[in-house]
């Protein structure tokens, strides 16, 4: 990672961070604008989560990104002591409250999932707040005591201002000791709790569909003319409902393992293997750690129908297309020619009931 010029492995981790850079901070910026715009995202408890799941991506894309990737430019240290203890302090706090808050999420879902009824009872904003308390708490302490005792600074392994000891006597078995604790109480907690509570909810989400099956079969065996293709477009719709659930849970639980894993396991083989590691593989495993900042927007949010919503409203607003405007003006004018109609008829047949124009539309948003 040293010398003048940069070597091809360099260059290629350099294009990888920069590219991760720019889609977490576009796709964050964007659930952002989106959780302000919408006031039906704001009302919602898992949004709170979401939130506080964004701030941590946007300020690790502004803060630890940038020196990472200008560490790998310049294959050197990036920056001052102070301002790399400050970004060290924050790569330990962003990554363990981000975690803590996939994991709040997974809890969400789960009541929400197995306990319907009593959801908004069990999970109230209050509750959030105080869920967001605690990862604030949680993260600040490991991040203080980090920063309290010198084990911040630049890591050549991984190009970036984080964890780090100079493996001193007397200091270096305190090291081991609060890395694997922080490890475990972040990663390991959140991987347990993923595990735990999005397997549970597939486990209900099959159920469900199973009863739904069950419902469907019987009424197609009832009607005995229905056609063979519709029979099979049912049979395909309900093999599709169970392949949706299945591809969730796995996308939520397989971005964290694949994003976090490698970097957390470098972190533990470096405090007890004695010899080197590829500072390719510290740099690798540090951009797949920060790709999870880039891949939550579209985990989370972006993917759901509130925000494709919400965001093809704001788009049409960006590009001066207007179409809600030209529909409500269309609709204005073809509701005042019908009730002209309606005022013509009722005076000569004097037998036409009021209200008798379109209903309104009470259709509810699609969750």
């Amino acid at each position: 990672m040293s010398g003048s010029t940069m070597n091809p492995a360099d260059i290629a981790a350099s294009v990888l961070v920069l590219g991760i850079i720019v889609v977490s901070l576009l796709s964050n910026v964007v659930v952002l604008i989106c959780f302000l715009y919408n006031p039906e995202i704001r009302r919602q408890v898992p949004g709170l989560f979401i939130l506080n799941l964004t701030f941590c991506n946007l300020l690790l894309s502004v803060s630890n990104m940038p020196l990472t990737l200008f560490g790998l430019i310049t294959a050197g240290h990036p920056g001052g002591g102070t301002v790399c203890q400050i970004v060290g302090f924050l790569d330990t706090f962003l990554t363990t409250n981000s975690m803590l808050s996939m994991a709040a999420l997974s809890i969400d879902r789960w009541v929400a999932v197995v306990f319907p009824l009593s959801y908004h009872s069990r999970i109230r904003h209050r509750d959030a707040v105080i869920a967001l308390g605690y990862t604030w708490i949680h993260s600040l302490c490991f991040s203080t005591v980090a920063t309290c005792r010198s084990w911040v600074g630049f890591h050549h392994l991984y190009a970036s201002c984080t964890l780090w000891s100079v493996r001193a006597k007397g200091a270096d078995t305190q090291f081991v000791v609060f890395t694997v604790a922080l490890h475990s109480l972040t990663f390991l907690l959140t991987l347990i709790v993923l595990c735990l509570t999005y397997l549970k909810v597939l486990k209900v989400a099959r159920f469900h569909c199973k009863r739904i099956d069950v419902i469907t079969m019987q009424t197609l065996v009832l009607l005995v003319d229905i056609h063979p293709s519709v029979r099979q477009k049912c049979l395909d719709e309900q093999k599709r409902r169970r392949q949706r659930a299945t591809k969730k849970i796995s996308t939520f639980i397989g971005t964290f393992v694949v994003c976090f894993t490698p970097y957390v396991i470098t972190r533990i083989v470096e405090l007890f293997t004695p010899g080197p590691i590829s500072p390719h593989w510290g740099v690798l495993s540090k951009c797949l750690a920060y790709s999870k900042a880039a891949s939550d927007p579209f985990v989370y949010s972006l993917l759901r129908h509130q925000y494709k919503k919400t965001c093809s409203v704001l788009a049409n607003k960006v590009l001066k297309r207007s179409p809600l405007n030209s529909s409500s003006l269309r609709t204005e004018t073809n509701t005042a020619r019908s009730n002209n109609n309606t005022t013509a008829a009722a005076t000569a047949n004097s037998i036409q009931p009021p209200g008798d124009g379109q209903p309104p539309s009470d259709k509810p948003l699609e969750p």
